[in-house]
């Protein structure tokens, strides 16, 4: 929801800074790779009780997914990099919630809840993704990438936001996990009416 709407603010300073690295002959794979390290090693972290190490990875590993992003504008966007960086991206938003999980027993099932509403939100992405794909529509909302980009109620911001509150107030994951895991199942009802809307014969 406010990926979009975030995008003119953070594109400069990543952009400067994508040319910089892009001119040092620094991929855009690379740091996809480098981020998501550094996202699973957060989510260790957090079950290991280090919090405050686990928050500070997983801002690394954001810094990174923008900065790889960064990059592929300035050499070009390709098929392999965007295959790379989405899944880099779920394997990170679903091991913070593990993550949590092995932290503590009770975190257990709102952990597992949150990952299945995961698991949903992304197959209802990536089927939006590969329909608008065949039928060559293109949306430039999120910026240049390499494929498809829906927009709904629980996007990357809304995520890396609820995952910095739950290292903030781990005490309360159970129920960020379950609010958010509701958010999640909103998303994927919208996506859907979208669905119906846009791609209606």
């Amino acid at each position: 929801m406010l990926d979009a709407k975030l995008r003119p603010l953070i594109d400069p300073p990543l952009n400067r800074v994508g040319h910089a690295l892009a001119s040092a002959g620094i991929t855009a794979n690379m740091l996809t790779l480098g981020g998501l390290v550094l996202g699973l090693a957060g989510a260790t972290a957090i079950a290991l009780g280090h919090i405050g190490a686990g928050l500070a990875l997983i801002i690394a590993n954001r810094i990174a997914d923008g900065l790889d992003g960064a990059v592929a504008r300035v050499k070009g966007p390709t098929p392999l990099g965007g295959y790379f960086d989405i899944v880099a991206d779920f394997a990170f938003y679903v091991s913070i919630p593990l993550g949590f999980g092995v932290f503590a027993a009770g975190n257990t099932l709102p952990a597992l809840v949150l990952v299945a509403s995961f698991v949903l939100t992304g197959v209802s992405f990536l089927a939006f993704a590969v329909i608008a794909a065949s039928r060559g529509e293109e949306t430039d909302a999120h910026g240049k990438k390499s494929f498809f980009y829906s927009t709904g109620l629980a996007e990357g911001t809304e995520t890396i936001a609820v995952f910095i509150a739950m290292c903030l107030f781990p005490a309360w994951f159970p129920v960020l996990a379950y609010g958010y895991a509701a958010l999640c199942v909103l998303t994927v009802i919208q996506r859907s009416a979208l669905a119906v809307i846009q791609f209606k014969d």
